[in-house]
């Protein structure tokens, strides 16, 4: 049985190109990186939001034109016992 995350990724990306030229080329394919996100959470097994969130940003650092990454990841189904909270992590990783 699966759980439900909610992921937000933060690029550091140079738009300078981008916003002089008005061209997706020199930019940063957003819905790339989103289907990037969903493959490593639906065909991945992990314990741990650590994992998850270090496995997201790593591929976003290998993938994309980006200098650092910043990735959080939140449980939004999580077995607390009644409590109520969602558990989160956040990581940030540099070329």
């Amino acid at each position: 049985m699966g759980a439900w995350f909610s992921v937000d990724a933060e690029l550091a990306v140079d738009l300078r190109p981008a916003a002089l030229s008005d061209d997706v080329a020199t930019s940063v394919d957003y819905g790339q990186v989103m289907q990037r996100i969903v493959e490593i959470g639906t065909k991945n097994r992990v314990n741990l939001l650590e994992r998850l969130a270090g496995l997201i940003s790593e591929a976003i650092l290998r993938e994309f034109p980006t200098a650092e990454v910043r990735v959080r990841v939140r449980k939004l189904t999580p077995p607390l016992g009644g409590l109520v909270g969602v558990p989160a992590v956040e990581v940030i990783r540099q070329r």
